[in-house]
């Protein structure tokens, strides 16, 4: 799956290049004076913490947003469901999100680019949990399919723009990494964007025909595992973690890792 992320860490106009055609020069100028003002670097984040992160939605193209992650639906109701509902819909799974009731609104109306700088993901080898960090070879920041909401709950004047992370079937690289998920699942692995194709994702709407909902799920798809640079690094959790720091990046030799493949 994908609960943990790292963005913001590299240089505020690789973000914003991510709007390609959408800016021009001035909003590409606002964009990096927002990014600046409001956002800090995230070395290491988990979805449960609910973090604002950057996102591109289909609704203004032309600018980069910070919205939470953890996807709460128009028509939840009160306060408690919204808090229950936004640790359960951190990700939606690709093959179903135009049938489930959480995700089908957005994926029909609503889609976004989630722009970050890689994820973690843990291996397991015996009773081990070993933390890699995945990202791309070119050390370019990734774009993310995302399905967005905006939750209003007048009561109390609270408005929260939210969204989730699109996940398809892991690729053969993921699948060596995320060799322990949970249930019946398998492997999964968050929906990469090819620079070439945000457009796509975030201007295509479905008419409604079996041919269109095809062309917008051709999209979710494994990424090109030769383009992914994956690698161990630091405990990331409890008393000995590196939490939120740059040590988060830093390789790291995990003996139990040269026993596994050498046999032994």
């Amino acid at each position: 799956m994908c609960y943990n992320i790292s963005y913001l860490t590299k240089k505020r106009l690789d973000y914003a290049k991510r709007l390609g055609e959408f800016a021009d020069a001035e909003e590409l100028e606002k964009v990096l004076d927002y990014l600046s003002k409001k956002a800090n670097p995230v070395y290491y984040t988990s979805g449960f913490a609910h973090p604002d992160v950057p996102v591109i939605t289909n609704m203004d193209s032309s600018k980069i947003q910070l919205f939470s992650w953890g996807l709460i639906p128009a028509w939840v109701k009160d306060i408690k469901q919204a808090v229950e509902i936004s640790s359960k819909t951190l990700n939606a799974r690709g093959e179903e999100m135009f049938d489930k009731p959480s995700f089908r609104l957005s994926a029909r109306q609503k889609r976004c680019l989630v722009l970050i700088d890689g994820f973690f993901e843990f291996h397991w080898v015996d009773s081990q949990s070993v933390p890699f960090y995945i990202q791309l070879k070119n050390r370019e920041p990734m774009t993310l399919a995302g399905l967005w909401e905006t939750w209003e709950y007048p009561a109390e004047q609270i408005r929260r723009n939210t969204f989730s992370i699109v996940t398809t079937r892991a690729n053969p690289l993921m699948k060596f990494i995320h060799n322990k998920p949970k249930g019946s699942e398998g492997s999964r692995m968050p929906v990469i964007i090819p620079q070439e194709s945000g457009e796509t994702w975030l201007n295509f709407e479905p008419s409604g025909d079996n041919m269109d909902y095809a062309r917008i799920k051709d999209m979710i798809t494994p990424f090109d595992e030769n383009q992914l640079d994956a690698y161990p690094v630091a405990s990331l959790k409890g008393k000995s973690g590196v939490g939120n720091s740059p040590r988060a990046f830093e390789k790291m030799d995990y003996p139990v890792l040269h026993k596994k493949r050498s046999g032994k």
